[in-house]
């Protein structure tokens, strides 16, 4: 899917003109054209510091923000590659801790792209070639590095020897290119196993871990899975995490969610299954507190898409969009209302099963209200009202843009509202740039 990246800085901006000329700027997987361009550029992934390399349908981003904070808290620097960006194309490339400025940004793309302009090489495999090179020229002790779709076949996977692999939570999503059953996506996501290398995963459905286990003996990849070689359980307000080493006790992490721990298990699972980075059990402790993920499971500050809601209001945000997803952030956002009805804002992009996603949230929502995801193919607002009238969510309506339909939620009572808005991560960046939260 496209991303349709801007950026404010002209020179920024003229380098994200040409690679969409060039094109083809959609989700194109496969190694050669990464491989091609990153050999013009002198292999920079060959020079990386040691790096960890998440895969997983949900959770990996928030499973990446905890080895961040973890690594950080050790006293060491970090590089950082994620995706998609919410509102800043910066944001998917962290140097040593900070966000990548726009003049190093618009240098590296173009000589990336005066590189490889012949190569055909996607929009995000483009960014992997600049992010690889900014990681290879900044001193760093570490790199987290998250998958972009899939895992065998993702631009990220050229990197030959990271420190660990890990998979979070697996399910369905990105069918057209994984595959349209559980046991197929779960082959892609284990592709990222490599020779020696730890493989951390969660525990999934015996079919689905027969496959990451087969997937992985093939590349010579042992396999420490949840319920085997780690596992972890939440007492009270703290989080207990066992493996053969011993006892990690933390607390809970500040992300919200009940869904949190689990990834926080699994990134303290991978930085103890690897044995390049020395991290004391304090640092462990300290990521759970010290993570920031946004817009998953995020509160919104006061600002001006809050200040339009009577006083007392709330605005929570995540860019969950497929039914695994659905089914953690429903239950956060079931603790976080204590009984108290829900005003459902959704946007979701086409090619997502907007009913998979709306079922668990109905029995919450009093009212629901559908947007437009600007700049890429989605469901008609009308037909994701028609679909939450269909599940028993009797007051719909819809709107041109988040700031219309959050008017539309306080026009309905001078009471304070709970508002909840999901679907995608490209309507999240929209509606943190509305309220004035940009992500740093």
């Amino acid at each position: 899917m496209p991303d349709h990246a801007t950026s404010l800085d002209p020179a920024v901006q003229r380098q994200l003109d040409r690679l969409w000329a060039l094109g083809p700027g959609a989700d194109v997987l496969g190694l050669d054209r990464i491989s091609r361009l990153l050999e013009r550029l002198g292999d920079p992934q060959l020079r990386l510091p040691p790096v960890l390399h998440v895969a997983g349908t949900n959770g990996k981003g928030s499973t990446c923000a905890f080895l961040r904070a973890a690594i950080e808290a050790a006293g060491l620097a970090v590089h950082v590659y994620a995706s998609p960006h919410l509102v800043r194309f910066n944001e998917r490339i962290r140097l040593a801790g900070s966000l990548i400025a726009d003049d190093m940004l618009a240098a590296l793309l173009e000589e990336v792209l005066d590189a490889g302009g012949d190569v055909g090489a996607s929009f995000f495999e483009v960014t992997t070639a600049a992010a690889f090179l900014a990681f290879a020229r900044t001193p760093a002790d570490a790199c987290v590095v998250e998958v972009g779709l899939g895992g065998r076949l993702d631009a990220t996977n050229v990197v030959p020897a990271p420190a660990a692999c890990a998979i979070a939570q697996l399910g369905i999503d990105h069918q057209a290119f994984l595959g349209d059953t559980a046991e197929a996506i779960a082959a892609e996501k284990a592709g990222i196993a490599k020779a020696g290398v730890p493989l951390v995963t969660m525990a999934y459905a015996p079919s689905v871990a027969g496959v990451v286990a087969r997937v992985a003996a093939g590349r010579g990849a042992p396999v420490f899975a949840r319920g085997v070689a780690w596992d972890f359980a939440v007492e009270g307000d703290r989080l207990g995490y066992r493996d053969a080493r011993g006892v990690v006790d933390t607390p809970l992490p500040v992300l919200a969610g009940p869904h949190q721990p689990a990834n926080l298990a699994l990134a303290i699972a991978t930085l103890r299954h690897q044995s390049v980075l020395a991290l004391p059990d304090g640092a462990l402790g300290a990521a759970a507190r010290g993570a920031r993920w946004p817009a998953r499971m995020q509160r919104l500050s006061p600002g001006p898409l809050v200040d339009r809601l009577p006083p007392g209001s709330e605005i929570w945000l995540d860019g969950g969009h497929n039914e695994a997803a659905a089914q953690s952030v429903s239950a956060a956002l079931a603790a976080v209302a204590a009984g108290r009805p829900v005003d459902l804002i959704l946007g979701m992009l086409s090619n997502k099963d907007a009913r998979g996603l709306l079922a668990p949230f109905a029995p919450l929502a009093r009212s629901f209200t559908a947007l437009p995801v600007p700049g890429h193919p989605h469901h008609d607002p009308a037909d994701l009202a028609r679909t939450a009238r269909a599940l028993g969510i009797a007051v719909t309506a819809t709107a041109p843009d988040v700031g219309a339909a959050v008017a539309a939620v306080a026009a309905r009572g001078s009471a304070a509202r709970l508002v909840m808005v999901i679907g995608s991560l490209y309507l999240a960046g929209d509606v943190l740039a509305a309220n004035g939260e940009l992500p740093d």
